[in-house]
């Protein structure tokens, strides 16, 4: 009987040590794995962000932590307010003096776009780094749920992060039955460059029935010459512009008559941001990428069509 009471006694007394000082959500230790591997915990949600490339800005933003966002770097153009906030240099060169006079609690990096010297410098000078890089749809979800985490606002965040799942398995149901279609995606015209199938492009190309005529190189993007791809015949031509306009990019394949994509008249461009950055926009990308290899397969199908009709009339 007495121990009975000794533990009803111990634990009204943590009860009233919990109402005397209760636990806030801002004082509960937050933590998060990074695309590195790295456990990153902070004391408190962030209110002070730094974003070190165009992509996570607009991942802060969809985790609904935009307000907390202090400052970016160059081509921070999306979501519209993005290009309100303060520059402090660009991905690969940050003005560190700027950075730190901002006193950031949270600066959120690039993987493989920002020079390590200074993601470095910046943990020597104990600031809180946390580094991503998703490179499937399902850690596009993921890294939207841990910044979410890390700022807070997780209610957002992660109704952000769900909508992009069903985004992506609709998608991904919608075109699961498309016919095959041999693709080049070109990254850079000089020097030429393209992706493999672990960028998140090629998945993009994957999910839309497209076979990347250089998925299997093992550099994420690689640099080639245009011998390879006139011996790769792609079907269509891809390539990313302002806003999908036309402009001169594609215009040096046009001199290869017999190259198939030209022949076809299936030379196309893709709005540039939103299928070059690992954010929700990749749903809007992939109706993009997708509505082109339709056009493409009518172009290829026209030109069959053509082809057996001119053979019966022999």
């Amino acid at each position: 009987m007495v121990s009975h009471w000794l533990n009803f006694r111990f634990a009204l007394g943590l009860l009233t040590a919990f109402l005397a000082h209760p636990i806030s959500a801002s004082e509960i230790q937050r933590c998060a794995v990074d695309d590195t591997g790295k456990k990153l915990c902070i004391a408190a949600p962030a209110q002070r962000v730094i974003t070190l490339s165009p992509g996570a800005t607009e991942l802060m933003f969809a985790a609904g932590a935009g307000d907390k966002v202090m400052a970016v770097v160059n081509y921070s153009d999306y979501p519209p307010a993005a290009l309100e906030l303060p520059l402090i240099g660009s991905h690969t060169r940050v003005d560190m003096e700027a950075l730190m006079a901002l006193n950031p609690d949270l600066v959120v990096t690039w993987v493989t776009g920002n020079p390590p010297a200074q993601v470095e410098l910046l943990q020597e000078l104990g600031v809180s780094t946390f580094a991503i890089e998703p490179r499937t749809f399902a850690g596009v979800s993921s890294v939207i749920e841990r910044l979410a985490t890390l700022a807070g606002t997780e209610s957002e965040g992660f109704d952000e992060a769900e909508r992009f799942r069903v985004g992506i398995a609709a998608l991904t149901q919608q075109y699961a039955g498309v016919e095959p279609i041999p693709v080049f995606y070109q990254v850079w015209e000089k020097p030429l460059m393209t992706v493999n199938n672990e960028h998140l492009i090629g998945k993009v190309l994957k999910l839309c029935g497209g076979v990347n005529v250089f998925g299997d190189m093992q550099r994420l993007i690689p640099r080639i010459s245009a011998e390879v791809v006139l011996q790769a015949d792609p079907d269509a031509i891809l390539t990313g512009s302002v806003d999908g306009v036309s402009d001169d990019q594609l215009d040096e394949w046009k001199k290869y008559a017999g190259l198939t994509a030209v022949e076809k008249n299936n030379l196309f461009f893709v709005p540039a941001s939103p299928i070059s950055r690992p954010t929700p926009r990749l749903l809007d990308a992939i109706q993009s990428v997708c509505g082109k290899l339709a056009i493409a397969r009518e172009n290829l199908a026209r030109a069959r069509d053509k082809l057996e009709s001119a053979r019966e009339n022999l």
